[in-house]
């Protein structure tokens, strides 16, 4: 019967996303596409960061390069830009593969790992500030055109039901994942990794696997990113204020669960356009914000919305069992 209120629960929430942005104007369809695409990225993190327990300051590697690989294979190519999407994801798989493997190999953890991946990041920033294949500073501009075929519309309508395909896929591989070996492992590897490595699991084949399933999907939304603002260049791609947005929403939100980078997302999400819009005329600002909220939630959500919502719950059935007990 839960499965079958879960299911309904499940459609429902697909129905009034696919009505609700037919009647707002763009603005409101450019917040929930913000809100989705956040959404997106930070449970792709959470592949990675929230289920395996391998936390990356550096996911801005994978944006980037699935963003300028779609893009530069259109832009100098002529290549379509879904399959610059997909060759993005491929090569993002290669990079995350040779980072973990390096990391895992001498068995980097905790901030050492975190701190790795940020220079893998910055790294990649430097080289697109200074070669010309990716057009130095300058950026990527891609031509505005309205076809599906070429991922530019006019309208930001197509754009939201894209991202909210993206959102709904990722969703569904990350429960499914949370319900498969896979998943138990990466649980398991994140409470106690030296345990698990006693229990028989192959640390770092699992490791591994989530790495690249977290680049491979965290590409795809760098070309999303990408396709959708037009333009792209090295700091929009690789900057560090990349990866902390995304990491950001499934850490207030909740690691390590379905749902906490959506609900994440919706909280911070339009607090960021607001204050973007602000403070513009003070670089940073709204990225120390951001900041004080991520130290905020580590101090008193250090499970995230979601571990407070299940720590209520919990207390008012305790309190309520026991008010049944003295009836």
């Amino acid at each position: 019967m839960r499965a079958i209120g879960n299911f309904k629960f499940y459609i429902m929430g697909t129905i009034v996303s696919l009505v609700i942005p037919i009647f707002l104007d763009n603005y409101y369809q450019h917040i929930l596409i913000v809100i989705l695409f956040w959404a997106y990225l930070g449970t792709c993190w959470d592949i990675l960061g929230g289920y395996g327990g391998q936390f990356s300051f550096g996911h801005a590697a994978f944006f980037g390069i699935g963003a300028y690989t779609s893009s530069l294979l259109y832009v100098d190519f002529g290549i379509n830009p879904w399959i610059g999407m997909f060759l993005g994801g491929i090569a993002a798989i290669v990079l995350g593969l040779f980072a973990g493997y390096l990391c895992f190999q001498y068995g980097l953890r905790g901030p050492y790992f975190a701190l790795s991946m940020l220079a893998f990041a910055q790294m990649l920033l430097v080289l697109s500030l200074n070669i010309k294949l990716t057009k130095g500073a300058i950026g990527v501009l891609i031509p505005l055109e309205d076809s599906f075929w070429k991922f530019t519309f006019q309208d930001r309508l197509p754009y939201y039901y894209i991202i909210l395909a993206m959102t709904i896929g990722i969703l569904i591989l990350t429960r499914w994942m949370q319900e498969s070996k896979i998943g138990y492992f990466l649980i398991a590897i994140r409470e106690d990794e030296d345990a698990g490595r006693a229990l028989g699991i192959d640390i770092r084949k699992y490791k591994l696997i989530a790495m690249a399933l977290s680049s491979f999907t965290t590409a795809m939304g760098g070309t999303f990113y990408a396709q959708y603002y037009s333009y792209i260049d090295p700091h929009l791609a690789f900057g560090t204020p990349v990866s902390v947005d995304i990491f950001l929403r499934p850490i207030v939100g909740g690691p390590g669960t379905v749902f906490g980078s959506l609900i994440g997302s919706i909280l911070l999400s339009p607090l960021a356009e607001i204050t973007r819009s602000l403070f513009r005329q003070h670089t940073g600002l709204h990225i120390m914000i951001f900041g004080a909220v991520l130290i905020l939630a580590i101090i008193f959500l250090p499970r995230g919305v979601i571990g407070l919502i299940e720590d209520i719950s919990r207390n008012v059935h305790a309190i309520l069992g026991k008010y049944k007990r003295v009836i």
